[in-house]
C-alpha cells in the first residue's frame, strides 16, 4: 500500500507520540493531539480509486482493514434557487445526507471500525448525541463488533431508532452529550473497549477532512466554508483538509471558515469573543450541536483564527425557517444543525461580511428525517392542513346554501365532485348538528337551508379572513 509516516502531535507543545492507539490528549501539557502525515513525501501522490471516501486512503493514518458501506463521494449541490433568493452568485451545499446512514459521520465510522479491527477489538464504546451512534451501530453490525452507545436524555428519536435497529447496546446517561462523554471515557478505561467517541479519538478528524478533499475535486476551493459547531471538531476537520491540500501542493488557497452555533447554546463563540459562557439558556432544537462544554473548542477557534474566518450564533426560529427554505428551494431535507449554516449565510450576506460575488459552500451534515422536532412540527402542520380542508368544505357548503336552498346531490356537484357523496352528507350532518343549517322534505327529497346562526358564522369567517 505504501503508506507514509504518521505521528500524533500536540497542537500546544508540539510533543510527538506514536500514532496508535489513537489517544486524544497530550500527557505533557493536556493539549489536543492530532495526526500529522509526511506531506512532503506525498506531494507527488495522486488520489486513487473511484470517487469515494477510500479514494484518500493513503492520506489518512494507515489501516490494514477497510470497513465500508459505500460512504463518501457525496454530491456538491449547486443551490441556484437559494443563490437567487439570497442574491449570491454561487452557493453550494455539500450533501452528506447521501451517506449510507444519512450523515457525514459514516466517514468516521468507516475509519474507526477499520482501526478497531486492525487492533483486534471486539467491542467499541461511543458517547454521542446521535449521528455517530447511528453510523457506528451500522458499521459494527456489518463487521461483527459489539457496539456500546452512550446517549444523553436529549437525543433525536430518528437517530436513536437507527441505533436500535442495528442492535447497538444503548445506555442513557446525563441530560446532554457532555455527561455521556465522561461516562464513555470511564467505561473505556474500565473495560478496555475501543474508544470511538469523536471528541476522544483523533481519527474522526482524519476521516472528516476527506469532505474538503472532495469539495476541492468537485469545484475547487471556495471563498467561504460554513460549518455548524457542537464540540468543535467538525469545523477543524474541514479546515485541516483544505490546509493539507495546500501543504500537498494541490490547492493554491484555503477558504475562510465560518463556525455556526445555536444562539441558546454558543459556548465556543462566547470563548472566542471573551465572554462568560451562558448558564441558563443552553437548550436548542438543533440537538446535534447541543454541547455545553465543547472539548474541541480549542481546535474550532484555531480553525476560525487561522483562516481569518468568523463565528455567528443563530436563533432557533431562524434555523427552522432555513430548514424549510432549503427543502422548498433545493429539495434537500437537512437536520436543524445543518440548516443553521444557511441561516448564517443569509445573515452574513445581509451584514456585508460575505460578498455577493464570492463562492460559498455550506456543509449539510445529516438528514432531517433523523430530527425529532422538525418531524413533530410537520405532523402538526399536516393536522392543521387537514382541519383547514374540513373548514374550507363546510364554508363552501354554507356559501352554496346562502345563495339558495339545495339538496345533497346538487351540493355535491357544486363542490366540484372532488369528494364522495357520503363525505358531503357527513359534512351536512355535522353542520346540522351545530345548528348552522336545517333540513326539510320537499317533493320527497331532503333539502337543506342555512340558518341565522349559519349566516353569522359565515360572516365571522369573512371578518377573520380580512384580519389575516
Amino acid at each position: 500500500m505504501g503508506f507514509q509516516m504518521t505521528i500524533l502531535r500536540c497542537i500546544r507543545c508540539s510533543s510527538v507520540f506514536e500514532p496508535f492507539p489513537p489517544n486524544y490528549k497530550c500527557p505533557n501539557c493536556g493539549g489536543m493531539l492530532e495526526y500529522e502525515i509526511d506531506y512532503e513525501s506525498l506531494r507527488k501522490q495522486n488520489f486513487r480509486g473511484r470517487f469515494s471516501f477510500w479514494r484518500y486512503r493513503r492520506f489518512m493514518p494507515e489501516t490494514r482493514n477497510k470497513a465500508t458501506l459505500g460512504e463518501g463521494g457525496t454530491p456538491l449541490h449547486r443551490a441556484e434557487r437559494l443563490a437567487e433568493r439570497l442574491g449570491v452568485k454561487e452557493i453550494f451545499l455539500k450533501d452528506e445526507t447521501r451517506n449510507p446512514t444519512n450523515s457525514f459521520r459514516d466517514r468516521s465510522a468507516a475509519l474507526l471500525v477499520s482501526n478497531a479491527l486492525d487492533m483486534e477489538f471486539q467491542s467499541v464504546v461511543c458517547a454521542t448525541n446521535g449521528n455517530l451512534g447511528a453510523s457506528l451501530a451500522a458499521y459494527c453490525a456489518k463487521y461483527g463488533l459489539i457496539c456500546h452507545i452512550i446517549v444523553p436524555k436529549l437525543v433525536d428519536m430518528g437517530k436513536l431508532a437507527q441505533m436500535l435497529i442495528y442492535d447497538a447496546v444503548i445506555e442513557e446517561y446525563g441530560e446532554t452529550v457532555d455527561n455521556s462523554i465522561s461516562r464513555a471515557e470511564k467505561l473505556a478505561r474500565e473495560t478496555g473497549w475501543y474508544q470511538a467517541t469523536p471528541e476522544l479519538n483523533p481519527l474522526v478528524i482524519e476521516a472528516q477532512k476527506t469532505i474538503s478533499y472532495e469539495i476541492f475535486e468537485q469545484h475547487g476551493v471556495p471563498d467561504w466554508m460554513i460549518v455548524s459547531m457542537g464540540s468543535g471538531g467538525t469545523i477543524y476537520s474541514i479546515w485541516k483538509g483544505f490546509k493539507e491540500l495546500q501543504l500537498l501542493g494541490k490547492a493554491d488557497s484555503t477558504p475562510r471558515m465560518v463556525g455556526v452555533q445555536a444562539q441558546n447554546c454558543a459556548p465556543i463563540i462566547a470563548k472566542l469573543e471573551g465572554k462568560a459562557r451562558q448558564k441558563d439558556k443552553n437548550l436548542t432544537h438543533a440537538l446535534a450541536i447541543l454541547v455545553r462544554q465543547p472539548l474541541q473548542q480549542e481546535l474550532a477557534i484555531k480553525a476560525i483564527k487561522e483562516s481569518d474566518g468568523t463565528a455567528i450564533a443563530i436563533p432557533d426560529q431562524e434555523i427552522l425557517s432555513a430548514e424549510h427554505e432549503i427543502a422548498k428551494l433545493e429539495g434537500i431535507f437537512a437536520e436543524p444543525a445543518s440548516s443553521a449554516t444557511i441561516a448564517a449565510l443569509k445573515k452574513l450576506v445581509d451584514e456585508g461580511i460575505i460578498d455577493r460575488n464570492e463562492k460559498v459552500v455550506c456543509l449539510i451534515t445529516g438528514s432531517g428525517l433523523k430530527a425529532t422536532d422538525i418531524l413533530q412540527s410537520l405532523t402538526k402542520k399536516r393536522k392543521t392542513i387537514g382541519i383547514g380542508l374540513e373548514i374550507s368544505t363546510k364554508e363552501k357548503i354554507l356559501r352554496i346554501l346562502s345563495e339558495k336552498e339545495s339538496y345533497g346531490y346538487e351540493i355535491w356537484k357544486k363542490l366540484g365532485k372532488v369528494m364522495t357523496r357520503p363525505a358531503v352528507y357527513q359534512h351536512l350532518n355535522e353542520l346540522e348538528q351545530r345548528g348552522l343549517i336545517a333540513s326539510f322534505i320537499r317533493n320527497g327529497k331532503k333539502f337543506f337551508r342555512i340558518t341565522r346562526r349559519g349566516e353569522q358564522i359565515l360572516q365571522a369567517i369573512e371578518e377573520l379572513k380580512v384580519l389575516l
